[in-house]
């Protein structure tokens, strides 16, 4: 899809402020409300907005611990990706998962409320998924930038 000014000052407003009101959301971007309106419904419509969610603070929730785990499956067996995210998903503190091309097969991102909960998470949840042949795991220390999207 072929973007203009106008949609780009949209989208740059929106992914600045989603919870924007539609109609400051719309002077802002230098548009009519019916403008607006009809511009957002097309970037739907094309695929350029997929959703709008709530981004949730996890740590304002008392989840104080993050780790990546990066993945190296066994590929042994031809099912091995598929089982191993099918599991994966069903543990609860698992807040991601990402598939990869490169020595590193699947990295799953694990919230947990300290040390000792991510102990009895990796312990009991993650290291029973299946065909795992090596972990690597990385605790987050600080986020310096988190984007939401490439400059539009």
């Amino acid at each position: 899809m072929q973007l203009d000014e106008a949609d780009r000052r949209i989208l740059r407003h929106y992914l600045a402020e989603p919870g924007l009101d539609r109609a400051k959301l719309a002077e802002r971007a230098g548009v009519t409300p019916a403008t607006l309106w009809r511009r957002l419904e097309r970037l739907r419509e094309a695929g350029v907005i997929r959703a709008e969610s709530a981004v949730i603070d996890w740590r304002a929730l008392g989840y104080a611990v993050e780790v990546s785990l990066r993945f190296t499956l066994d590929k042994t067996n031809p099912r091995a990706f598929d089982e191993f995210i099918v599991a994966a998903r069903d543990v609860p503190e698992v807040v991601a998962i990402e598939t990869f091309l490169g020595r590193v097969d699947v990295r799953l991102n694990v919230m947990a409320r300290d040390m000792a909960h991510y102990q009895e998470v990796y312990r009991r949840r993650i290291l029973t998924l299946p065909h795992i042949a090596e972990v690597e795991a990385l605790m987050l220390i600080a986020t310096i930038k988190e984007a939401e999207g490439l400059p539009i």
